[in-house]
């Protein structure tokens, strides 16, 4: 077997061990970020995350200003009315509001910034913001001091996270998009840096985990502890199903976890091959497009999840 062979015999192992204990109707929560809908109104994205089954939503924070962003009382009744639950806040970090910033004013806008969508987050009883140690589509680093200066900036904002009751949750992100904090490792050590039982989970995504983990599924048992959430794509970041990625594999790890519970969620955030994904947000996206990539990556996580639990 080759060594990445040799890994997922241990984890089917593990797995097989266990499958006679697991709770066939307490399935992993399906979740979806909204952020890649672009402009399209939220009515919209939640009727199509509920026509496909997904019964959970994770918001865009796109509270960037106190007169931007998602109105409490509006997000509550859509999702109420489509029958979406949110999850969490998707924390978007740019160099304006960059936790590691040498800019004291970009600092204090990360801060401003994760206190407004608290308070969002609150209403909503939301479980966690994701949070980036430093900022999306900025690779190349300000100086060797940036970990000190984020560690410090979000320390400031741990009592909105313990107020609120939501978990901060730090993203590891690849070399190619960010210029610190790429591995499970590095988010541990960033968290431990931190020191707030507030901020305590890791957000992982499987796409950034290609390159920044050895093997995806045996760093989800490895940290098992810490994953609140996982962002999923296939191995070209698109639908799940459109690529090589053995989501098998991690799905049976994530049950090995005990990743079917209240607090953890699977979130596919497809965003197609490239640099900077973030222009997404800002465009008007193709309404067609967007329902096959939905409906697409449901289907196939729903399938493939059934498979491994009705595996004799």
């Amino acid at each position: 077997m080759q060594n990445f062979e040799k890994i997922n015999h241990e984890i089917e192992k593990k797995f097989r061990a266990i499958l006679p204990d697991i709770d066939g109707k307490k399935r992993l929560h399906l979740s979806w970020s909204n952020w890649g809908f672009g402009r399209e109104s939220l009515e919209k994205s939640l009727r199509r995350l509920s026509a496909n089954g997904i019964e959970y939503v994770e918001l865009h924070g796109n509270r960037y200003g106190d007169d931007i962003g998602y109105d409490a009382k509006e997000v509550k009744k859509i999702a109420d009315g489509e029958g979406v639950s949110v999850a969490g806040i998707c924390g978007m970090f740019s160099a304006e509001n960059d936790l590691s910033s040498v800019s004291g004013i970009q600092r204090q806008n990360a801060i401003d910034y994760i206190r407004r969508n608290l308070e969002l987050g609150a209403f909503l009883g939301i479980k966690y913001m994701l949070i980036v140690p430093g900022a999306v589509g900025r690779p190349v680093p300000y100086d060797g001091f940036e970990f000190h200066r984020s560690v410090e900036t979000l320390q400031k904002t741990a009592p909105f996270f313990q107020q609120a009751k939501v978990r901060g949750a730090v993203e590891p992100i690849r070399s190619e998009e960010v210029s610190f904090c790429h591995t499970f490792k590095e988010a541990k050590k960033y968290i431990e840096a931190v020191n707030h039982p507030w901020i305590d989970k890791i957000n992982g995504d499987i796409f950034h985990m290609l390159t920044g983990e050895t093997h995806i599924a045996e760093t989800i048992l490895d940290y098992g502890d810490y994953l609140t959430n996982i962002h999923m794509a296939d191995t070209n970041r698109m639908a799940l199903g459109r690529g090589m990625m053995d989501l098998d594999t991690i799905l049976k790890a994530l049950y090995i976890t005990g990743y079917n519970n209240e607090d953890c969620f699977c979130t596919p955030e497809p965003l197609g091959p490239g640099g900077d994904p973030y222009p997404a947000m800002h465009g008007i996206q193709d309404p067609k497009a967007l329902d096959l990539m939905v409906s697409e990556t449901a289907q196939y996580f729903r399938n493939r999840e059934s498979a491994i639990l009705s595996t004799s």
